[in-house]
């Protein structure tokens, strides 16, 4: 067993877009953890992954900035006080100087650094996901990112609807179908979780997300402009995600994620949420590992405390 802290950056999906094939790539999905002296580590997420861990802090501190210099090149900064989070996962003056907080004005006429103009600058794509308690969002995607940001959030069923050239554009277009599509550009991290205790079945999930997609594409084709084409182009879910976004039986976990230690087995990943099983349990959890971001942890060989009367949870 080992105490060395990390700072947890959070659940990433680094691997590649599938290439047009019929059964979707794992991709390669990690844990990503920073020591005191800044030094970055990624665990990775796979099935049959025994996960352990003990809270080493209470609360949550600043996971830095980032620099952008160009439409795949950006540093990553730690924060030099090691503050405690107050803007998010970030301290207010990370957060005042953080190139990423400058995207969403963009479209707006907001002035931007020469490296984040060059990464917006790039094709884009918007997109219509939809989650397990059925609610769909509008978001966009820069182009070497495409597959890996809907892996990042969850998605169980998603379709691109337009591909435009630039970031500017595909914010518009965003604003556009939140507005006279009605459809948000956030879906709360717990209300995935949640949702994820008691998926419905993918048919009715690719229903719901076939309409809102058509809408939006309806919609799109209507305004017409420049700068843009609609599309109509399916995302391949993760295979590791499969078994998560299936109906099985399973609970919410039963333990706060902000103290104590925890260790359970990885069986499927949807975003940052793990469908786990529990060392001596018979039932199988819904944990949020989006929970531990900018928390400090040490890994090691812990446990989860099983719930003493399991029948209870059914």
């Amino acid at each position: 067993m080992t105490d060395a802290r990390h700072l947890v950056h959070g659940v990433f999906w680094d691997g590649p877009a599938p290439a047009g094939t019929a059964t979707p790539e794992t991709g390669r999905v990690v844990l990503r953890l920073q020591d005191p002296a800044g030094a970055v580590t990624d665990v990775a997420l796979d099935a049959g992954t025994r996960l352990g861990f003990r809270l080493a802090a209470p609360g949550r501190y600043c996971l830095g900035r980032h620099r952008v210099h160009g439409s795949a090149e950006r540093d990553h900064l730690s924060c030099p006080d090691r503050a405690p989070a107050v803007r998010g996962t970030q301290c207010g003056p990370c957060f005042a100087v953080d190139d990423s907080r400058l995207i969403h004005d963009f479209h707006r006429g907001g002035r931007v650094p020469p490296g984040l103009r060059a990464y917006l600058m790039q094709p884009h794509w918007l997109y219509v996901a939809t989650f397990a308690n059925g609610a769909s969002k509008v978001g966009t995607a820069a182009d070497l990112r495409k597959w890996n940001r809907l892996a990042e959030q969850g998605a169980v069923t998603a379709r691109y609807v337009a591909r435009a050239a630039d970031g500017r554009v595909v914010r518009i277009l965003e604003d556009q179908v939140t507005r006279d599509a009605g459809l948000p550009q956030q879906i709360r991290s717990a209300a995935k979780a949640a949702a994820l205790t008691a998926p419905p079945p993918d048919a009715t999930l690719e229903a719901l997300n076939a309409r809102a997609a058509a809408a939006a594409r309806v919609l799109l084709a209507r305004a017409g402009g420049d700068g843009f084409d609609v599309v109509d182009e399916l995302w391949q879910r993760p295979a590791l995600a499969a078994a998560a976004c299936a109906p099985s039986p399973r609970h919410a976990y039963p333990h706060d994620l902000d103290a104590g230690a925890h260790g359970f087995r990885i069986a499927a990943l949807s975003g940052s949420i793990a469908l786990a099983r529990l060392d001596g349990a018979v039932l199988d959890f819904i944990v949020n590992l989006g929970l531990l971001k900018a928390r400090w942890i040490s890994l090691g060989d812990y446990g989860s405390e099983v719930p003493a009367v399991q029948e209870a949870l059914f």
